[in-house]
């Protein structure tokens, strides 16, 4: 099955953590058209996980509507979101997903066996698939017996399964080399071009983004600017990964003496000045946290 269109008007997801409401996404709006790769590329914390999760069926919005092709995914019922998650979007996570104790064929098999899909049918998929992305050779081998790369390219054909028109792809490069990272995308490029899927990929790579036909910037849950991989390329060289979170830390610092100077002077009501702390605050802990995970003091 080919891509579908994706349509997202006024999205909204409220994140409540105690007594403070985060939000998440505020009022996106996206239109992905049948068979377009895209990226979205942003800091962490400004809801690029949050946005796939929705159109992928794994979490619930505030308000909004998400319409995959004819199926408005807001309105379906938790039982109409297996049949959706089954059918008609695959996804692809960072941590990839592999089951341990099988084979690569039979991690790519598993979800046609759960759909009921027969045997001698499964089979020639599971070639098919393994075929396309150039790991028949690996097909015996378990995960720790394979690369982070072929990994990533196992769970790829994994997410091809059921033939799914869509695929979500969340970070999908984060943990490997450049090497493999390249490898990765290229595989994705060709699934896009070949099979025609509709493919929306996180990632905080300009390298990877690159890629797609249209890449999108994110920015405290709004899609801030719509670029051409070109312009990716004039506006991104210059700027590494480490310096867009430590500019984003730099202004939400700003945004907080802001708040604190607005509060004495009584332009904010206490409860207002709360929640807008706690929400800058929050994005702030998790860039930090992203930096130290990639080995930067904050």
């Amino acid at each position: 099955m080919s891509g579908l269109d994706i349509k997202i008007r006024d999205l909204f997801k409220v994140h409540n953590t105690g007594k403070v409401e985060v939000q998440a996404l505020r009022g996106l709006n996206l239109d992905i058209s049948s068979g377009e790769l895209v990226s979205i590329i942003g800091p962490s914390g400004s809801g690029k996980t949050t946005l796939l999760n929705i159109i992928g069926g794994l979490d619930k919005a505030t308000a909004g509507t998400v319409k995959v092709g004819d199926k408005t995914v807001t309105a379906l019922s938790i039982s109409q979101l297996v049949d959706y998650r089954r059918k008609i979007v695959g996804h692809i996570f960072q941590n990839l997903n592999l089951i341990p104790t099988l084979t690569a064929k039979e991690n790519v098999e598993f979800s046609m066996v759960t759909s009921g899909i027969p045997r001698a049918k499964r089979k020639q998929r599971v070639e098919e698939l393994l075929g396309t992305v150039g790991l028949l050779d690996r097909a015996d081998h378990k995960p720790e017996e394979l690369s982070g790369g072929e990994q990533q390219r196992i769970a790829i054909a994994a997410a091809l399964a059921n033939n799914a028109p869509v695929l979500l792809a969340d970070e999908p490069t984060g943990e490997l080399d450049t090497q493999n990272a390249r490898i990765v995308v290229e595989y994705l490029v060709k699934v896009n071009r070949e099979l025609g899927k509709t493919i929306l990929m996180v990632t905080h790579d300009p390298s990877v983004a690159r890629a797609s036909s249209r890449i999108l910037r994110i920015e405290d849950g709004l899609i801030k600017t719509s670029l051409a991989p070109s312009e990716v390329i004039v506006r991104e060289k210059a700027v590494s990964y480490v310096d867009q979170l430590k500019a984003r830390i730099s202004e939400i610092n700003a945004e907080l003496e802001s708040l604190d100077r607005d509060f004495k002077t009584d332009k904010i009501s206490g409860d207002d000045y709360v929640q807008k702390r706690q929400s800058s605050k929050n994005i702030k802990d998790s860039l930090k946290e992203e930096l130290s995970r990639m080995g930067v003091i904050p």
